[in-house]
């Protein structure tokens, strides 16, 4: 229940009081990321559903619901990306841009990267139809969080010390797999195989994207992480969107 807790605490706003936690426990908080995820995907349903029965505009609800998940995660995620982005924008050597990353100054190009994040979810949002949307909001919520398990699992930490080290040093085989067995069984319930089809494009984004990133810095950090969530829920975005598209050339 601690490592549940742990990744309530961790991935979101909601106050949660946890005591004497170790670090074992931190980790295997692992775990239950594409369970809060499933948690803050069904938040954002139940705006959806409730915003659409108000019979607000397809735009409307689509920004509330970008702006809504912004408010629930603290803008954790958006603010290590664009973290990332000032660090990786500046061109200087690994050390230069570690220091980049804790500054608590956001650069002209990190502002840019989080309008452009925000634009292009409510964008994809918007060609998506409202039977597709819903299962969108779910599919982008669980394998997002799981991304950044898959990338604690595959790559080193960049820094000494840090508040990501914990996870980086606890997890192992055992909690990457329950993690993954657990976002599975949650995709294909929702949308069976193409479900598993979207994971395995996650899966190879976020190689490349940590990868790419470890040629950088040499290793992830907890900014790098979230730049690999906010990503990832754009691709997920775009793919289905695309999908849609093309499933309606088709017919």
């Amino acid at each position: 229940m601690k490592s549940l807790l742990s990744a309530l605490q961790f991935l979101t706003i909601i106050p949660v009081k946890i005591k004497h936690v170790q670090e074992k426990q931190i980790a295997r908080a692992l775990i239950y990321f594409p369970i809060i995820g499933l948690f803050l995907g069904l938040i954002l349903l139940v705006f959806e559903r409730m915003l659409y029965i108000l019979n607000f505009g397809q735009f409307s609800i689509n920004t509330i619901l970008v702006v809504l998940l912004i408010i629930l995660t603290g803008g954790i995620h958006l603010d290590g990306s664009s973290d990332t982005v000032d660090a990786l924008s500046s061109r200087k050597n690994k050390e230069e841009m570690l220091k980049i990353m804790r500054d608590s100054h956001i650069g002209v190009m990190g502002v840019l990267s989080l309008i452009s994040i925000i634009l292009l979810k409510i964008s994809f949002l918007s060609s998506l139809n409202t039977v597709l949307r819903p299962t969108a909001l779910l599919i982008m919520c669980i394998l997002s969080r799981w991304s950044m398990v898959l990338a604690i699992f595959s790559f080193a930490y960049a820094r000494e010390e840090g508040k990501a080290k914990v996870f980086f040093q606890g997890i192992n085989l055992k909690i990457f797999l329950l993690s993954t067995l657990i976002t599975m069984g949650c995709v294909m319930f929702i949308w069976k195989l193409k479900g598993l089809a979207i994971l395995g494009i996650i899966l190879l984004s976020t190689y490349l994207i940590a990868k790419s990133l470890k040629n950088k810095i040499g290793g992830l950090s907890g900014d790098t992480l979230g730049a690999i969530n906010e990503l990832n829920e754009v691709i997920i975005l775009c793919v289905m969107a695309i999908t849609a598209k093309i499933f309606l050339w088709i017919i």
